[in-house]
């Protein structure tokens, strides 16, 4: 099979599956080029409310595909920094849905997301020590925002992989499950990200990632919206709430 992206829509939930089984679902060339793309198509379909990102089979990403980092004129980090940004700004609440290995450009991918659940097992890792590669600026300040300036450096200056326990502890990942359960506990979650106001998803997402000019544009949304008044009413009519607000 072809190394590729896959995607889907089921309820209100978009998910993004890195395919590349021959290589630990390494990310090419093509499909870090391709995942803006993709993100961009995903973010404008108003059916869309949250979006997976997760690996193909019983792997996350094991990062970049090496091979092609010695092509002449290789563009691969630039690349998978244009990919990166472009999930981080997803207006949409995203999920990483991790087992095995999450190594490299996965951890890259993984940290870009809002909230990482995993599967017991798991691996994480960054390890462009290992290879003689400066780590992208953007990625490094990401990642330290993440897990803190002491694991940060720990991951970057060893390449060193941590284990599910250790990525809880120090906050790279939210949740961790064991075997068999991860996919049970995602659906779930997202099933009740659905249901709450997108409205607050989004204004919350952008002001925890740092916007500070946004306020009076949140306030004018939440006054024109209706979710507020529903919201309220719903708590008073002890109903589940019927949020419109599609951004």
């Amino acid at each position: 099979m072809e190394p590729q992206l896959k995607d889907s829509v089921t309820d209100g939930i978009a998910t993004v599956v890195i395919a590349n089984p021959a290589k630990r679902n390494a990310m090419s060339a093509a499909m870090w080029r391709a995942l803006p793309g993709v993100l961009v198509r995903l973010a404008a379909d108003p059916a869309v409310r949250a979006l997976v990102l997760t690996g193909e089979g019983d792997t996350f990403c094991a990062g970049a595909d090496i091979s092609t980092l010695r092509e002449p004129g290789d563009e691969q980090q630039s690349l998978a920094v244009r990919a990166e940004e472009a999930l981080a700004a997803f207006p949409k609440p995203t999920l990483a849905a991790v087992r095995g290995f999450c190594v490299g450009g996965g951890s890259q991918l993984a940290a870009a997301c809002d909230l990482r659940f995993a599967e017991e097992g798991a691996r994480f890792g960054i390890t462009p020590s290992k290879l003689g590669i400066v780590y992208p600026s953007s990625s490094t300040r990401r990642l330290t925002a993440l897990v803190g300036p002491s694991t940060a450096k720990y991951l970057l200056f060893s390449g060193e992989l941590m284990d599910t326990e250790r990525a809880l502890r120090t906050g790279f990942v939210d949740e961790v499950h064991p075997a068999g359960e991860l996919d049970k506990r995602v659906a779930e979650f997202t099933r009740l990200l659905v249901s709450r106001s997108l409205l607050t998803q989004a204004a919350a997402k952008e002001f925890a990632d740092g916007r500070t000019d946004r306020d009076a544009h949140w306030a004018e949304q939440a006054r024109g919206s209706g979710d507020t008044a529903e919201g309220v009413a719903a708590f008073l009519e002890r109903r589940a709430p019927r949020f419109t607000y599609r951004g």
